[in-house]
């Protein structure tokens, strides 16, 4: 009988030490891998379990309009930690790595077009729906803090716009206590908190306006000096665009920093120019007021060290223009005018309910006048006079401190101004300007000294005073201090005498008549004689080197000429030895000069026609001797010793206009005979 054999025992659990030289292939993990116990291994695992709490809070509404719920503090603190253990941990930091590289990695033109649509999303959405998405202005300063210079322009441009676009037409005031404890309806309540965020987001955005506009005419960083530019575009066109809202000062202050630089760029310019349409657009007077101060501050601290284009932004005020009263660097003198009395009327009879009813009509009315942002007539007279005080204050103090680049500017304003000076302040302000013109006339007279190469710094002036248009302008102011019936009647009991500005004109007619500018300023297009110095009065007055464009030589001229001659109470003998000195000049003067001063001469001939009327004639003659044409003194000329021979002359001059006139007065004077 054959021996059964043993049946073969299959081992289930694999080997505890695998010998590390056997090779390890398919089949021999296959069949090993029958027999792990691969539940229990995970099961005997430590691993920590997420505590859930419940949380209690509310869910809220968000910006975007999604509602969310909020989780519980203890929650937000704790870690999460995956059932991995640490596994977890560095996949998510590997995660966020390859965030970081990857917005590294990307080029500046692609996050440039990224952030431009982010922004066009932004501003849509605020756009359409600003108190909804609030939290977008938030989001497009978040989007300027990149350090691209264009992105960072591209935000500013873009809270610019949208700004002005939902900037309502009233000044948001803060709101106190009161108005924090008051009970209001649902709609009120949401009104105010976005005006209160929109105040805010304003407000940070004009501060980085003003952060950015530092760095204006940077000549390091390119990059700068290009936010800052546009910096300062936002900040003026805002300016123009919301006058009346909040922060307007924070916006001038922005303007006048850069006037304070002596570096005339673009922006310079810009500044310039949104101050002088400021000026022009006021109707209420708040922001001109503003303005004034806050450039009147400049000019002192500076100490008078500016360019003189911006004490020009004055000549520009609108409201000076429509101002009555008088004024000086003290006080305001009201006029009183009995037509401004309130008529009386015989008293009505009112119930006392009715009484009642109009008082509450009144203060409804008031509100709504407020709510418009009206300005009474009374304010605006109080901003006025304060806008006037401040402007003669910084008038007067340069006048006193002799600075020479700004002199003209400041005749030029005091000839605009003069009729609202008050006539207690005549008589120093004529004492000054005689000084003005003695000391114009001896820089005249001066030989010339030689020419200063050092560059021009920012304490250094960079325009020269100009004698004659000083002269003209001082000429000017003076006579047009008296041209108000009010200084007429008192100006023998302020003992005021004009001969000094008369005798100084005469004496400069030929001066005047010999000038090839006179008909040139500024603005006009022309050609810089290449043989005179830089500084000599017959070069071009250019934007570099800016002088009073306002008005030619030629019109302060005849402005001065007619303050003399057309009072009827001018002398005889003034008025004939001005008609002869303005004859002969009429030989010199160009064409449209020529034509002006013989119109003057017209009208001069309808007024004292009767007093000079010998002078065409050779046989009336009233004096003895001779014409004195260089004498000093006007009486003393010895005008009806001599004829208007020039006419004869003029007759036969090329413009037609200039004959015709001749004719007039010939025509005029044998009229009056």
């Amino acid at each position: 009988m054959a021996v059964a054999r043993a049946s073969k025992r299959r081992r289930i659990s694999p080997p505890e030490s695998p010998s590390p030289t056997e090779p390890l292939t398919y089949d021999g993990l296959a069949s090993r891998a029958s027999g792990w116990n691969l539940e229990q291994q995970y099961e005997q695992r430590p691993r920590e379990q997420k505590q859930v709490s419940e949380s209690t809070r509310l869910p809220i509404k968000t910006a975007e309009g999604r509602i969310e719920r909020l989780a519980s503090p203890e929650s937000e603190q704790e870690t999460v930690k995956s059932s991995f253990g640490s596994d977890g941990e560095d996949a998510s930091d590997t995660q966020e790595t390859e965030v970081e590289e990857r917005s590294v990695e990307m080029p500046i033109r692609q996050q440039v077009i990224e952030a431009k649509e982010e922004l066009a999303r932004i501003g849509t959405l605020l756009g359409e729906n600003p108190e909804e998405h609030i939290g977008g202005f938030r989001k497009i300063a978040e989007i300027g803090a990149s350090p691209i210079a264009t992105v960072k322009q591209l935000a500013l441009a873009t809270q610019l716009a949208v700004y002005k676009d939902i900037i309502p037409g009233y000044r948001i005031r803060p709101l106190g206590e009161l108005d924090s404890s008051e009970k209001v309806s649902k709609e009120v309540r949401k009104l105010r908190s976005f005006e209160q965020a929109l105040v805010t987001n304003y407000q940070n955005y004009i501060k980085e306006v003003a952060k950015c506009a530092k760095f204006s005419g940077d000549s390091l960083s390119e990059d700068k000096a290009s936010i800052a530019t546009v910096a300062i575009s936002c900040a003026c066109t805002l300016l123009l665009a919301v006058p009346h809202f909040n922060f307007r000062s924070e916006l001038i202050k922005i303007l006048v920093d850069k006037l304070s630089t002596r570096n005339r760029d673009g922006d310079f310019v810009k500044c310039l120019e949104t101050l002088e349409k400021l000026f022009r657009e006021d109707e209420d007077g708040n922001p001109s007021l503003d303005g004034v101060t806050q450039l009147s501050k400049l000019i002192k601290a500076r100490d008078y060290r500016i360019d003189e284009s911006v004490l020009n932004t004055f000549l520009h005020l609108r409201l000076l223009s429509e101002f009555s009263s008088r004024g000086s660097q003290n006080r305001i003198d009201k006029t009183d005018s009995t037509d401004a009395r309130k008529a009386k009327f015989k008293k009505e009879f009112r119930t006392k309910k009715y009484r009642k009813i109009l008082k509450e009509r009144k203060a409804v009315e008031k509100e709504f006048q407020e709510a418009d942002a009206i300005v009474s007539h009374e304010e605006r007279d109080r901003l006025q006079a304060e806008t006037l005080k401040i402007v003669f204050v910084t008038y007067f103090r340069i006048l006193k401190t002799r600075v020479p680049n700004l002199t003209g500017a400041v005749l030029e304003g005091l000839a605009k101004y003069a009729h609202l000076i008050n006539q207690d302040f005549f008589g120093d302000l004529l004492e000054t300007l005689k000084d003005l013109i003695s000391s114009a006339s001896f820089e005249d007279s001066a030989p010339g000294e030689p020419e200063d190469d050092t560059p021009d710094t920012p304490d250094k002036p960079t325009s020269q005073h100009d004698p004659l248009r000083s002269t003209l302008l001082s000429t000017t102011t003076a006579f047009t201090l008296l041209e108000g019936q009010d200084a007429a009647r008192s100006a023998s009991a302020l003992h005021l005498d004009l001969s000094f500005f008369t005798t100084h004109l005469y004496k400069t007619l030929h001066s005047f008549a010999l000038n090839p500018d006179i008909e040139l300023s500024s603005k006009t297009l022309r050609l810089p004689d290449p043989h005179a110095p830089p500084h000599h009065p017959s070069q071009p007055i250019t934007t570099a080197n800016n002088k009073i464009n306002l008005k030619t030589p030629s019109v302060l001229l005849l402005r001065a000429l007619s303050s003399i001659l057309l009072p009827r109470s001018v002398p005889p003998l003034r008025v004939a030895a001005f008609v002869k000195q303005l004859s002969i000049c009429s030989l010199h003067l160009p064409e449209k000069s020529a034509q002006a001063v013989l119109g003057l001469l017209l009208q001069v001939m309808k007024v004292h026609g009767r007093k000079v009327a010998a002078l065409w004639n050779t046989e009336e003659r009233k004096g003895d001797g001779v014409f004195d044409a260089l004498r000093g003194d006007v009486e003393g000329s010895n005008p009806f010793a001599s004829t208007v021979w020039e006419g004869e002359l003029l007759r036969c001059h090329y413009v037609p206009a200039v004959r015709e006139a001749v004719r007039g007065m010939e025509r005029l004077v044998r009229e009056i005979k």
